[in-house]
This record gives C-alpha cells, structure tokens and sequence, in this order.
C-alpha cells in the first residue's frame, strides 16, 4: 500500500481550518455548562479552560476581572438575581483573524424569573433577559482573553428604570438568524467564508468615506446589503429594517454627532474573522471619534473623543448582508463623557427597592 504524502503547506491550511473547530468545542461546551446552570461544573470548566493569566474584559461597570475571581465577579450576582437562569446561544462563530489568531465569538441571551436585584436594578418577579456578545481569543487550546458584553440597559428598560433618553430604534427581543443555523453553521455554507468576510470589510470601507470625502451616495449601501436587512442595535438605540430604517433611526444621528468616524485608527484594533456565511467582528475598543454635532443619544455634545467597544456579528445572503447584530457597551460610553448611568437609574428605582425612603412631602427639619 501507497502512503499519500501532504505537502506542508496543505497541512499548515488544514490545521488552521481545524483548530478554531476545536476552540469552538470548548465554548460549546462552556455554553451547555450555563444552560443548565451546574455551579461546580461551570467553575470547574472555567478554570480548566482559561489560561491563569488571561485578560477578561467586561462591560462597564465591571471591567476587567482576574482569571480566579471570574465566577464570583460575574456568575454569582446573576445567578443571585436570576436563581433559574440558562444561557440561550443563537450564534457562535469561529475562525482565524489577520494575524492568524484562533477566536470564537457568541451571541445569545441569558434568561430567568428576576428576583433579586442585579446592579441595583430592581427585580421584577417576572420572567427577564440579558442579551450578550461574547468573543474569547485561543492559544494552545485556552482561551487567553475575553471580550464580553452584556445589555445592561434592556434590564434597566423591563424594570421601568432606565434614566436616559428614549431609542430611536425599536426596542425588542432581537431574535436569532432568520435561516435559523447560527450555532451550527452548515459545511456547505463555509465555502464562501473568505468571499463573505471581504464583502463586509468592503462594505465598512466604503462606509467610512462618508461624509469626509462624500455624500451619502459614496457608501454604495444598496451594493452591499439587502433590502430588507434588519440591524439589531443594542438598547438605548434600537433595532431598524432596511437602509432608510437603519439611516433614520442610527446611522444619521450617529454620524451627525460623530462625523470624524473611522478617522482615529491609532487608537483602535479590529479583529474580524468569518465562518461560512457569517462574519464577526471584535475590538476594545475598535472605534475612536469625537463627540461634536448634534450629540448623541440624548448627551450634548462635548467635543471630546469617546472610544466604543462594538462586538457584531453579520449574515450574508446572495452576497448581501441580510443581517447584522450590533452590541456596544453603552455604559462606557457614558462613562467616559462622566455620566453615571447606574447612579441615575437608582434615583429613580429607590420608590421600589426603598419604599420607606419615599420623602413624605413634610420635612421635620425645615421650619
């Protein structure tokens, strides 16, 4: 019997094929670890998996967390908050980026009857969510840094206590890919990985010509995405359908308070990696621009620069993006500008979690 030989080249290609696959496989099983909620088992995993020294980065306000201390920082107070909770994923995508990188990225909801207060948010004896976008970077097989955030503002929104302005975008329970195979994405679909992964970077090409260097026209919109697409933005700006829905209630405003957008690459990294026909993105931050214009988001302009971490995933279909879901810590941004969104949103809870505090209109010490 003949022995076929592999050309080095061949097996280098195929390992690099090979080894996001098997990162995924540990977030798959990490995942399924959350979906049933087994304490012992989901420390257990948590420290075989991560690398001792990796870097956790969360949302604001928990930020950074040190490897050890990962389940009590994070896990604990929502399983405190939400006693039933499992974790719904409905996309998970893996692959190499540009420096040849293996990362797997997630998206899904936790959910579970809110009983006790997370964040100081008031619960509300009913049924709650927490939508996330987490993106976990591998070397050697442990994952050695986390990118995660949660919508903290949708909470604040079920509870009645969110203290900013009101979305432009529609509010909802952003649902999972319409072709319903995020978490497995089918072999026959990875074909056009590296086709899809240039149609998205050609689109956010074109997108940050405008408005520098043109109108509107400069960015060839209908070119690259369908006409019904859907974007499902994070809370605090909503979700929109096709291109005069995703213009009018994002796009415009966000470029009329931040039209120096893409012009800062200095100071951001991108990490963009695809999976058949999805493509995902991750930074921290991967945006930098400057908060002038008309102000953003209900916040007067400052005319200071502001980074976002922006975590999103996108669907191609007939070479359109037909799908895109977006999650940006909006509490760092606030925080960057000096807003402190939680205090705000505990003024206004106090009436429910602290009913003997309400002023009774009569102030002893007042003569």
């Amino acid at each position: 019997m003949t022995r076929e030989l592999k050309h080095p080249q061949h097996q280098k290609e195929c390992q690099m094929k090979t080894k996001p696959q098997s990162d995924k496989q540990v977030i798959s099983t990490l995942c399924d670890a959350q979906y049933d909620f087994i304490p012992h088992k989901l420390r257990k995993l948590l420290s075989e998996n991560i690398h001792p020294d990796a870097l956790c980065r969360y949302f604001h306000p928990i930020g950074d967390v040190k490897t050890d201390l990962l389940y009590d920082k994070v896990y604990i107070p929502l399983h405190l908050a939400l006693p039933d909770f499992e974790r719904r994923d409905i996309i998970c995508v893996a692959g190499i980026d540009d420096d040849g990188i293996s990362w797997v990225g997630t998206a899904g909801y936790f959910i579970g009857t809110f009983v006790q207060a997370f964040m100081k948010i008031p619960p509300t004896g009913q049924i709650a969510h927490i939508r996330f976008h987490e993106f976990y970077k591998f070397k050697a097989g442990k994952i050695i840094e986390i990118q995660a955030v949660w919508d903290i503002p949708s909470l604040m929104m079920q509870a009645g206590v969110w203290p900013m302005g009101p979305s432009l975008g529609y509010e909802w329970l952003a649902p999972a890919p319409a072709t319903q195979d995020g978490i497995n994405i089918s072999q026959q679909g990875k074909t056009g990985t590296d086709k899809n992964k240039k149609i998205v970077l050609d689109m956010l090409t074109a997108m940050s010509k405008h408005p520098k260097y043109g109108g509107a026209e400069i960015m060839q919109l209908e070119k690259f995405w369908h006409p019904k697409f859907c974007w499902y933005g994070p809370s605090g700006i909503g979700s929109s359908r096709g291109i005069s829905g995703f213009r009018n209630y994002h796009q415009i405003p966000f470029l009329k308070a931040m039209p120096d957008r893409g012009q800062h690459p200095e100071d951001t990294n991108h990490h963009f990696f695809a999976e058949g026909q999805y493509v995902a993105v991750t930074g921290w931050p991967n945006m930098s621009q400057t908060l002038t214009g008309d102000g953003w988001l209900g916040i007067a302009p400052t005319n200071q620069k502001i980074n976002l971490r922006s975590l999103d995933f996108w669907r191609i279909e007939n070479q359109k993006i037909r799908e895109n879901w977006v999650m940006i810590d909006l509490l760092d941004i606030w925080s960057q500008l000096g807003v402190d969104v939680l205090s705000r949103m505990r003024q206004l809870a106090i009436p429910r979690t602290y009913p003997s505090q309400i002023p009774s209109g009569i102030d002893a010490n007042v003569r």
